[in-house]
C-alpha cells in the first residue's frame, strides 16, 4: 500500500505575500477562532526541494466532534492527533472506499478508530479505561505515549465488501502516532516523510462574554519525492533541463526540509490567525511553495439504520434475542453516539 502524496491539478498557485505582523496578530480579535482555511486540506509543492506534502487546520469540524463524545481531555488529544493524521494520509490517496486508521495497544486508551469517507466526511471515536486513565492522571503520566502504551497502528483501505482491502501496520512501543508514522513510512514505504502534528484548546468568549473552550488542530506531512514532483511541474520553454540529481544532493534538500519542519511551533500550527498557507509561506517563501485544489471536511458518520439492521440480522435468532431489553434492540453508534431502536418483529427472516 503506497501513500506518496497525490497532488490536486488543475490549480495551481504560488503563495506571495510576508509574515504577519506582531501588532497585527496582537489586534487580531481574539474571538475569530474559526477561519475560511479552517477543516481543508492544502496539497503543496516546493519544487527546488523536491517536496510534496499537506497542511491542515482542523476547526469546527474536530471540536463538533470532540464536543459530541466529551472524553476527559487526554483522550481528545488523542484522538484530535489521530483524526489530523488520517486526513493527512486519507485525502492523499484516490480512494473509492473510505481511509481507516486504527490503534489496539494496552494502554489506558487502547483503541483508537478515524475515517476519512471522501470526499468530506471526517469521523472517529476512542475507547480507554476509566480508571487506568484516572491513575495516570493522578501520577502525573499522561503523555501520548503512555496513554496508547504498547500495541499497533494499523492504516486501511476498505473498498467496500466486494473489493479488495489494504492495510499496513506499525508497531506501537511506546511511541506516539507521529513517530510511529514516521516509522511506518521509512519502514514499510521507503519514502522519506516527516510529520508535526499539535492540538490546543483555545479560550474565547460567546456574544455575552461568557468564556468558553474550543478544540483545534493542525498538522503538516511533508515527502521527498522527485520523481513525482517532476511531473507536476509547470512548463517554461526557457527554462534549462534540470540535471538528474544525486543522492547526496536529495539528501541534502531533504536535511534542509527537516530542518524548517524542526522550527515550526505547535502553536503556528493550531492558530487560526495564522492559517495553514500563511505558515507554507513562512517555511517555504524562499524555496517557492505552490498549493494545489483543497479538500474540505466535515463531520459527517456513514451509520444508518439500514446498516444497522443489516449487522443484526447476521446474527443467529438466540443471540438476537438476548440483545432484547424492554422489548427493544437498541444500538448506540460510537462515532455519532446516535441510537437505534428494532423491535424483534422486524426481522422476518430469522437465522439459526
Amino acid at each position: 500500500m503506497r501513500f506518496s502524496l497525490q497532488n490536486n491539478p488543475p490549480t495551481t498557485n504560488y503563495i506571495k505575500g510576508k509574515a504577519m505582523s506582531e501588532q497585527a496578530k496582537d489586534e487580531a480579535s481574539l474571538n475569530n477562532i474559526y477561519t475560511h482555511e479552517d477543516d481543508t486540506v492544502i496539497p503543496f509543492q516546493v519544487e527546488k526541494l523536491d517536496i510534496r506534502g499537506r497542511a491542515v487546520q482542523l476547526g469546527k469540524t474536530l471540536n463538533s466532534i470532540l464536543t459530541r463524545h466529551q472524553y476527559p481531555e487526554p483522550v481528545s488529544y488523542l484522538l484530535a492527533e489521530a483524526l489530523l493524521l488520517t486526513v493527512l494520509l486519507g485525502t492523499s490517496l484516490k480512494l473509492t472506499g473510505k481511509f481507516i486508521l486504527q490503534t489496539h495497544s494496552d494502554g489506558p486508551v487502547n483503541m483508537l478508530v478515524c475515517d476519512f469517507l471522501p470526499p468530506s466526511g471526517l469521523r472517529g471515536y476512542a475507547r480507554f479505561d476509566k480508571e487506568r486513565l484516572k491513575q495516570a492522571i493522578d501520577n502525573d503520566q499522561a503523555s501520548s505515549e503512555t496513554l496508547l502504551g504498547k500495541g499497533t497502528l494499523a492504516f486501511t483501505i476498505d473498498q467496500g465488501s466486494h473489493m479488495q482491502s489494504y492495510q499496513g501496520i506499525v508497531a506501537l512501543d511506546g511511541s506516539n502516532l507521529q513517530e510511529a508514522s514516521r516509522a511506518y513510512f521509512d519502514q514499510s514505504e521507503q519514502i522519506l516523510t516527516d510529520i508535526r502534528l499539535a492540538v490546543a484548546i483555545l479560550i474565547n468568549q460567546d456574544q455575552k462574554g461568557k468564556s468558553q473552550k474550543s478544540w483545534r488542530a493542525g498538522g503538516i506531512l511533508t515527502q521527498l519525492l522527485p520523481q513525482a514532483s517532476s511531473h507536476h511541474k509547470v512548463y517554461d520553454p526557457h527554462q534549462k533541463r534540470e540535471q538528474t540529481k544525486t543522492h547526496t544532493q536529495l539528501e541534502n534538500q531533504w536535511q534542509e526540509a527537516k530542518i524548517l519542519m524542526a522550527t515550526i511551533e505547535s502553536a503556528e500550527l493550531t492558530d487560526p490567525q495564522v492559517g495553514s498557507k500563511q505558515l507554507l509561506f513562512r517555511l517555504f517563501h524562499e524555496q517557492g511553495v505552490r498549493v494545489f485544489n483543497s479538500v474540505s471536511l466535515v463531520d459527517q458518520c456513514s451509520c444508518s439504520r439500514e446498516k444497522i439492521k443489516g449487522i443484526l440480522e447476521g446474527f443467529p435468532l438466540d443471540e438476537r434475542n438476548k440483545m432484547v431489553k424492554n422489548k427493544y434492540i437498541s444500538v448506540t453508534c460510537e462515532f455519532c453516539s446516535k441510537t437505534y431502536r428494532f423491535i424483534t418483529q422486524e426481522f422476518l427472516e430469522e437465522k439459526t
